[in-house]
């Protein structure tokens, strides 16, 4: 990969090809054998993932893969026990298999979904078929009503995704292996149809996948090229995700909503949204209706492109102009984005205005992966971080919402409370750990390569972030 050499040009850290600055960390992919297949489907169950449903507290979805030599694919399904006699009823249930070529072996994805389960109970169950069968794992349904509940949530893995976004994932599970579910936020993958980066993409949550849930939103990397330039989604999407079908009919798995206990889940697909006109006037019609219709008391949002940037030279103003008042006007609580590959944390600015009103969402921009840019500390920020790889946590207990955000090596970076009120009101409470300053030097190879020109000029927003912050750190 070339070093990416910085040039001035709007702004000293702007580069008109990305639209921001990059910090690429060096791609550890060199060292496997091109043309390997390191990850070749075989007998054996893999890639065993559970997904989330329309009604998570009574089915649960699961896909794994085998090698085309198994036609045929099953589940079996039990009530957890502490015996290792595990005798009980099964519930057997047959799953849908679909093949996928990819660009390394052919392969066969077998899905099912158990049904008629118990809300906030625990099963075991396994994957398999006749010949060959996975380990049991366990898993818990949703519980009903205010009942509380947590979930992880990670920006960007998409690079050196063993290598080096293994570490975030595993130490998200180390810091709370009692979450119910694991929201990633898009750019799971480089490459759409890279199978070795699906490949270690799997290998990096391992056997998490298999025992905690995921929901997951489509970023444009998980979008390829088709021969007339146009975007197509990878074709690994659907045959592993089992994702809620209730989206519009062209967006099938990746513009979706589900209910978990007292909160509505959205799923918008930003990379149509933002390419497509036609696509972003189905989406915003089909989210009207969703928000218009809640009743639940908290409206979390997860989709890739942001709404407010955290990147130098990056913005995305058709979410600004199209998405925002929605989300405003329907008071959703909590977006959830990635994209930039800089932490950003804030409230709504809305147009003509300097300051910051936190009575609409709180928009949350943050990376887990290696790959970094350079932070922008616009004027929506109140909390901000580069070159850095965090995870988040948020639980939702009643009345009450906090959200956390850790730094790979386990400190907390960021925090903040919602709390609703009985009039309707929802009040915000900054957490922010007082002792830790933000992170936001320039990365020491950019150090070395800047002029003293675009020092100075990074300094300047530097400084004027501090400012608005109420001094220096």
């Amino acid at each position: 990969m070339k070093k990416l050499i910085p040039a001035p040009f709007k702004s000293a850290f702007h580069l008109s090809l990305l639209g921001g600055l990059l910090f690429c960390t060096l791609s550890v992919s060199a060292q496997y054998e091109k043309g390997k297949d390191y990850y070749t489907p075989s007998k054996v169950p893999d890639r065993i993932i559970l997904t989330l449903t329309e009604s998570p507290s009574t089915t649960q979805a699961v896909t794994w893969r085998t090698s085309t030599e198994v036609t045929k694919g099953k589940g079996q399904l039990m009530l957890a026990d502490p015996s290792p006699d595990i005798v009980g009823d099964l519930q057997e249930v047959e799953a849908e298999t679909t093949v996928l070529e990819s660009d390394k072996s052919t392969a066969h994805y077998h899905t099912l979904t158990f049904t008629n389960l118990l809300p906030n109970t625990q099963y075991a169950y396994r994957v398999g078929g006749d010949e060959l069968w996975s380990e049991w794992f366990h898993f818990t349904t949703a519980a009903k009503g205010n009942a509380s509940y947590s979930f992880l949530y990670f920006g960007d893995a998409q690079n050196d995704l063993k290598s080096r976004w293994s570490r975030t994932i595993r130490g998200a599970y180390s810091k709370m292996p009692d979450a119910d579910f694991l929201m990633h936020a898009g750019d799971l993958v480089n490459r759409a149809n890279s199978d070795h980066e699906w490949g270690e993409w799997f290998y990096a949550g391992g056997w998490i996948y298999g025992m905690m849930p995921s929901i997951a939103t489509p970023g444009n990397h998980e979008y390829a090229r088709d021969p007339n330039q146009g975007r197509v989604l990878s074709k690994h999407w659907q045959p592993t995700f089992n994702l809620p079908v209730n989206g519009p009919d062209d967006l099938k798995e990746t513009v979706y909503f589900f209910d978990y206990h007292n909160t509505r889940f959205i799923s918008l697909d930003s990379q149509k949204f933002l390419s497509s006109e036609s696509s972003r006037a189905e989406q915003l019609e089909w989210l009207k209706e969703v928000l218009s219709s809640n009743k639940m008391k908290w409206t979390i949002l997860t989709m890739h492109h942001p709404v407010y940037s955290s990147a130098v030279g990056r913005a995305n103003e058709e979410m600004k102009q199209f998405l925002a008042p929605l989300l405003e006007e329907y008071k959703v609580d909590l977006v959830l984005q990635g994209h930039d590959h800089a932490y950003g944390r804030g409230g709504n600015l809305p147009i003509g205005k300097k300051k910051i009103v936190m009575e609409g969402p709180v928009y949350v921009v943050s990376v887990s992966g290696p790959k970094m840019y350079v932070n922008a500390m616009e004027e929506w920020m109140q909390r901000a971080a580069s070159n850095t790889q965090l995870y988040q946590l948020i639980r939702v207990d009643g009345n009450r919402l906090r959200f956390e955000a850790y730094m790979v090596t386990g400190e907390l970076y960021d925090a903040f409370e919602l709390m609703k009120k009985p009039n309707g009101r929802t009040i915000f409470r900054d957490k922010a750990p007082e002792n830790v300053p933000e992170r936001l030097d320039i990365p020491p190879r950019y150090q070395k390569q800047a002029t003293e020109e675009q020092l100075k000029e990074f300094n300047k927003r530097f400084r004027k972030y501090k400012a608005k912050r109420g001094g220096t750190q």
